[in-house]
């Protein structure tokens, strides 16, 4: 069975972003999992998204709307940004304000966080309590961080050992509960009331 839609987001706003190293790394585990059909990766530095409020152009809107429609395909998400100051970026807090229109409504979302050094936690609290409230996302109580990035998941093998083993191993049991909560999801979505009164969460 491959039949689980996946979109992974790299959210930082910088090309080649150790992030979407790790985005690239979490694509191919999808990509071989006999579960998920081929994933699909959002880079947010590569093909930003227009600013969410101004006049984009025909191309910005054209890119809004396609990626718009991957995410409305999609079973599962899987978040992944750079900590910023102890934030989220600004390109992932523009990718919720651009699809809280029920494109991710009841749908799994991991968080992945990314840090150069001993951070990371901060973003995820940040996204757990303020960009579900429209979106609808629903965030797996797993989440990853990705601490010392730079020595993890290099494709040369140049790695930690110890870090490396511990964050594949923990990596491939968030996303065993990925594809459990997608296909659960599934579900939720047929079985949910009509909730086109109540546009905006509360």
């Amino acid at each position: 069975m491959s039949d689980i839609n996946a979109v992974v987001v790299a959210g930082s706003q910088n090309p080649r972003a150790q992030s979407l190293k790790v985005a690239e790394e979490i694509r191919d585990r999808l990509a071989k999992d006999r579960r998920f059909a081929a994933p699909t990766l959002i880079d947010l530095a590569a093909e930003p998204l227009p600013f969410f409020g101004d006049g984009s152009s025909a191309d910005a809107a054209a890119r809004v709307q396609s990626v718009g429609d991957s995410v409305m395909a999609a079973d599962a998400l899987v978040l992944v940004t750079p900590e910023w100051h102890g934030m989220a970026t600004a390109a992932v807090k523009n990718f919720f304000l651009h699809y809280s229109s029920g494109q991710l409504a009841h749908k799994p979302g991991l968080i992945v966080t990314v840090s150069a050094s001993t951070g990371g936690a901060y973003p995820v609290a940040e996204l757990r309590s303020s960009s579900y409230k429209n979106s609808r996302i629903c965030y797996l109580p797993e989440h990853l961080i990705v601490r010392s990035v730079g020595q993890v998941f290099n494709a040369s093998g140049d790695n930690d050992p110890v870090s490396q083993e511990y964050l594949s191993k923990r990596l491939d049991f968030c996303l065993d509960s990925l594809a459990a909560y997608a296909i659960g999801f599934r579900a939720i979505r047929a079985a949910l009331p009509d909730a086109s009164a109540y546009p905006n969460g509360m």
